[in-house]
């Protein structure tokens, strides 16, 4: 499609025999009847809806007002006005189920599922204990989507066997941070439950020693069983700087404000110390302070520290003046360095690496297009607004045509803009950010075509990743059927749910109301969001509005 990303062929072109050529055919033939069997799905669903006499009133369990509609959570229903939009979402929710009965069948209680080989998987970054990462990573999903007998067996795990002292292996602080406290956090909000709540105050704090360092700044892993942790490397920035969310939240509903201490200090460290090149490098050591190597990105190593500064300004209910400050300095030194522009008019993201800029965009940085949007918003220099947003709609296209320029329409784990790839690069990990950007960037523009981007992905995966326990990742985006039989926990906590809400009302998890951690766990926003449940406030009398539309 574009010369810049270059497609590795199918086969060498030497050994492009005239078996391989009918095997490409054939395989062809086969992916255009399971289109054809996705849209008659689809089709069958907008008839049975158009043919449904269908009352807003009567499905509703309370009478309520429009008035109240505009200040009570919607968390469950919020179907989209069209037939075609709630047709496609009914057909996200089959995936979800589709992935969860796969893990719930094979890996019940492991952390994820092999959905080839139909075994559960013990390559983990939590190690081998059964500590269930699938199950709290995907409930949330599981409660908006309102299916309620997967949600009660999940909940009855969570009581009866989730301890996460079981694990022998030190743990990365920032996996169980984003996973797991996300993930209970989350579920607190949305059902009042004290059981998710304890939970995630038991697993806070066997993370705390992490932060006993000279700094403050946390190290990367420690053990859940003794508390101590013999890692010695760096501290990596999107790590110890996303963590700010959760633990200020959970210092709101407990009154203990030692969680939010810890990040606050974090936090003001960080502000306190100068930006070589006006960039934040990737590397702190958390013993002496001193930054590591010449090296800073919005993808792997950097990326959710800059999404966080962002969020939890605007989960503060923009109370928290210094993370927006802080934002607003690192996105200039990100325009000035990283910010390029392709021959071709492509918008992209490039890594600063030791005095020069590596051409090249991870997938995870695709998150992006959906920062600078909500950056774009909610910010009041109109100069400033005009720009995030232009930089948001170019970075959200160009990851969309990363997934349109390869052999199976899934995009690869790096974008290369210098012809330079290796073998991981090609790799599709089952991703959420590019269905991330396009689910926020509808909601803030309308423009059809992020709706119609997010749908391809959903056919793409339907074509290349299913399989009959579930989804599995693929080693390369141009090599039919090279799967790597790992279903990842964040394919049900974020991008089944980004998809999801691509194809709902926008009142479903208002962005008004909720703030999604970088797990696509929606934590309320201070102020705004009556489900916000403060320690020392009465939520007795909350109401959640169940809408269907």
């Amino acid at each position: 499609m574009l010369g810049i990303f270059l497609v590795s062929c199918l086969f060498p072109a030497a050994e492009l025999s005239d078996f391989g050529h009918k095997y490409v055919m054939e395989v062809r033939q086969q992916q255009e009847l399971l289109l054809l069997e996705i849209e008659r799905s689809v089709a069958k669903s907008i008839r049975q809806e158009e043919s449904r006499k269908f009352s807003v009133n009567s499905s509703l369990s309370f009478n309520i007002t429009k008035d109240s509609l505009l200040t009570q959570p919607i968390i469950q229903g919020g179907e989209a006005s069209d037939t075609q939009s709630r047709a496609r979402r009914k057909f996200v929710k089959e995936m979800m189920k589709h992935a969860w009965d796969g893990y719930a069948a094979h890996a019940w209680g492991k952390n994820e599922v092999r959905p080839v080989s139909k075994s559960g998987n013990s390559g983990t970054v939590f190690g081998a204990s059964d500590t269930g990462a699938t199950i709290v990573d995907s409930m949330d999903t599981l409660f908006i989507m309102g299916m309620d007998e997967e949600f009660a067996r999940g909940k009855q795990w969570i009581a009866a066997n989730l301890n996460l002292t079981q694990i022998k292996e030190d743990v990365n602080v920032f996996e169980i941070n984003i996973r797991y406290v996300g993930g209970l956090l989350s579920l607190f909000a949305l059902t009042g439950d004290e059981l998710y709540k304890n939970k995630a105050v038991e697993i806070v704090e066997k993370l705390l020693p992490a932060f006993d360092t000279p700094t403050g700044i946390p190290h990367g892993k420690v053990n859940m069983q003794t508390g101590m942790s013999w890692e010695r490397r760096m501290s990596i920035l999107s790590e110890f700087g996303t963590l700010h969310m959760e633990f200020s939240y959970l210092s709101d509903i407990t009154g203990n404000t030692m969680y939010k201490e810890k990040v606050e200090s974090i936090r003001d460290y960080i502000y306190k110390k100068k930006m070589p090149k006006n960039l934040y490098p990737n590397f702190l050591n958390p013993i002496t302070g001193q930054w590591g190597q010449d090296h800073s990105s919005v993808g792997a190593l950097g990326d959710s520290f800059y999404e966080y500064l962002l969020k939890e300004w605007l989960r503060s209910g923009k109370a928290d003046g210094l993370s927006k400050k802080m934002f607003d300095e690192a996105v200039f030194g990100i325009e000035q360095k990283l910010l390029q522009y392709s021959s071709h008019g492509q918008t992209y993201l490039a890594d600063w690496r030791g005095g020069m800029l590596d051409h090249k965009m991870d997938h995870l940085a695709c998150f992006a297009g959906g920062m600078f949007g909500l950056a774009a918003i909610h910010e009041d220099d109109e100069v400033s607004r005009v720009k995030w947003m232009n930089i948001a709609e170019g970075i959200t296209k160009t990851c969309h045509e990363s997934y349109e320029s390869s052999f199976t329409k899934l995009g690869p784990e790096v974008i290369r803009f210098n012809g330079f790839f290796r073998p991981v690069d090609r790799s599709y990990l089952l991703r959420p950010e590019a269905v991330e950007s396009f689910f926020v960037m509808w909601r803030i523009t309308k423009d059809q075509k992020y709706r119609e981007w997010g749908w391809k992905v959903v056919q793409a995966l339907e074509l290349n990743c299913k399989v009959e326990a579930g989804y599995s990742g693929i080693r390369n985006v141009n090599i039919l059927k090279s799967t790597d039989d790992v279903q990842q926990s964040f394919f049900l906590a974020e991008t089944l749910k980004y998809l999801y809400l691509l194809f709902s009302d926008d009142d479903l998890l208002d962005l008004n109301q909720w703030v999604f951690n970088t797990e696509a766990h929606p934590l309320p926003v201070r102020g705004v969001n009556p489900l916000y449940r403060a320690h020392g406030t009465n939520t007795d009398s909350l109401k959640t509005v169940h809408l269907e539309l």
